[in-house]
């Protein structure tokens, strides 16, 4: 607005007044930052990235800058059944394929793996934090001291995160496979640092006895006990369990590892002497290149189990996309994976979903003739009425960080009812908005929300004294129908 204190010449002059008020851009919701080990972590100038919040676009980004997965170094065992005639000829072969590798021989370092799966389940750019490679250890940071060292790693990636503005969601596939003391631990330290800054949320995986060893209930039970953090719990959500993919081990230069056996019969059943003598997939000369592509065929259906963090990423990105922040993020279908690792029924979900105690495990189940679905919506403060869903927490955040930056415009303007106006009518018509998104509730927007400012209203004559000026938001927030009630009855026909 023109100063008319400064007009000394005479003259016409031009004032422009600005008729609407300033408005509120709405920020990213589904920005997922994952922090953990890869092959390498440079760029096409040899610059280094190791913990260095770097922004990708693909599975191609992610490649060419963090490299690929560590080669599997587990030992695999092919047997080949030949049936063959008198002469040797091969009438018919089967592969004998080995059960899935075993939990404690599979590499620790998933990272790759996990970046797959985020964007198969409609992930989009998101933030890699790579806090150091491999190192040559299979499984690695689960054995002796190591678990310490990736621990530090992983904290330290953490740390670095902090600085960021634009992640919101936080995920940490590999803190599954630390011991139970530092992966409570780190996501605590994870939930803190949601909490400090308000405008991010956790996704965590629960440990998991992959042997089968424990119930789905003692799975549960231990990380409610000894494997949650106990603060912040509004901040983050929890999934259960690992889900079987249909990504693809790397078996690449370990073809020597996998051993060979070749059976041959005659068409009697009995014996017939082999034409050599294979022991290993690396036998070239030995193995027709038919009966290998076979065998790296049968390979690459082994089930890979992982954590489901990545997935569900994947699915919080593709949600707020296609509906909203203010969708819950649930009964969508997990993709890329052949089922949940546990066959998790009604008593296990209601155990997992409603407890005494908080702290809401949301499962991945695998419904008849629905598919994979991720069937659960709760933060892990469920006794928390206001911050029970993830939908609820998450739509908080989006407005609280949009509001705020919004706001930044108006610190050391005068503190009076012009600038209370202002202010008010920014935030209304950006709430207005969202309500007519569908993400607030009532019929009519004073019924959804208000924003209130002023002298008497949210501030004392003390607190503009003090520069203090006081915005006091309310929002209706929409909320998941979790339980739909179909109330049936029977009525006398009617004449």
């Amino acid at each position: 607005m023109l100063n008319l204190s400064t007009l000394k010449t005479p003259g016409v002059y031009i004032d422009e007044v600005d008729a609407f008020p300033p408005s509120v851009a709405g920020v990213e919701t589904g920005v997922p930052v994952f922090i953990g080990h890869t092959q390498k972590a440079i760029t096409a100038k040899e610059e280094p990235l190791t913990l260095v919040p770097t922004k990708i676009k693909s599975l191609l980004d992610y490649i060419n800058l963090f490299g690929g997965s560590q080669a599997e170094d587990s030992g695999l065992s092919v047997t080949i059944n030949q049936v063959v005639d008198d002469s040797g000829t091969v009438l018919s072969s089967s592969i004998e394929m080995p059960d899935p590798i075993p939990d404690n021989e599979r590499s620790r370092f998933i990272m790759r793996y996990a970046i797959e799966l985020y964007f198969a389940n409609g992930g989009g750019p998101c933030y890699i934090i790579s806090v150091g490679d491999y190192d040559g250890n299979v499984p690695g940071i689960t054995a002796g001291p190591a678990t310490q060292t990736a621990f530090k790693r992983l904290e330290a990636g953490l740390k670095k995160l902090e600085a960021e503005d634009e992640p919101t969601l936080i995920v940490i596939p590999e803190a599954v496979y630390l011991s139970t003391s530092d992966y409570v631990a780190l996501n605590g330290a994870a939930l803190d640092q949601a909490a400090k800054l308000q405008d991010r949320f956790v996704i965590l995986d629960v440990q998991q006895t992959m042997d089968n060893s424990k119930t789905v209930q003692q799975d549960i039970e231990a990380f409610r006990t000894a494997g949650s953090p106990a603060n912040n719990l509004k901040f983050g959500a929890a999934y259960y369990p690992f889900l079987n993919t249909t990504i693809d081990y790397n078996f690449a230069g370990q073809e020597a590892k996998v051993a060979v056996t070749l059976n041959r019969k005659k068409q009697d059943g009995t014996d017939a002497s082999p034409a050599q003598e294979v022991t290993n997939l690396a036998d070239t000369d030995k193995i027709k290149n038919i009966l290998r592509n076979e065998i790296q065929a049968k390979l690459a259906e082994i089930p890979l189990p992982l954590p489901p963090s990545a997935a569900i990423a994947g699915v919080y990105v593709q949600t707020d996309a296609s509906r909203g922040v203010w969708k819950a993020p649930a009964n969508v279908g997990v993709s890329y994976i052949v089922g949940p690792s546990r066959k998790i029924d009604d008593n296990d979900n209601a155990m997992m979903n409603v407890t005494d105690t908080g702290k809401s495990v949301n499962p991945i189940r695998h419904l008849t003739g629905r598919g994979n679905l991720v069937w659960g919506a709760r933060t892990l403060d469920s006794n928390n009425t206001d911050w029970k869903y993830i939908s609820v927490r998450r739509f908080f955040n989006f407005v609280e960080e949009s509001v705020k930056k919004a706001t930044y415009r108006f610190v050391f303007e005068p503190n009076d009812a012009n600038t209370w106006v202002k202010v008010r009518g920014m935030i209304e018509n950006f709430l207005t908005l969202q309500w007519r998104a569908g993400a607030l509730q009532g019929s009519k927007p004073e019924q959804a929300f208000y924003v209130r400012v002023g002298l008497g209203q949210t501030m004392t004559a003390d607190d503009v004294l003090n520069g203090r000026m006081i915005v006091e938001i309310g929002m209706a927030a929409v909320r998941p129908a979790e339980f739909i009630v179909l109330r049936f009855t029977q009525i006398q026909p009617q004449a």
